[in-house]
């Protein structure tokens, strides 16, 4: 699933390492995410959404 997870990181001045750490997930997870080679759980994918306060279709997107 295509993603601007990068992209708000970047807005929001973190590391893959820092979003890993307040989501409570890898940094390898962030990345497999961010290169879409892994699709978030449901439960993950809102937990994002909230943490950069965005709907998840604003995250989260199939094109």
């Amino acid at each position: 699933m295509k993603n601007k997870l990068k992209v708000y990181r970047a807005i929001h001045d973190l590391t893959q390492e820092n979003l890993a750490f307040k989501l409570g997930v890898t940094r390898a997870t962030i990345n497999a995410i961010e290169k879409e080679r892994y699709d978030p759980s449901l439960k993950l994918a809102f937990k994002m959404a909230r943490f950069f306060d965005v709907k998840i279709e604003e995250l989260f997107f199939d094109n």
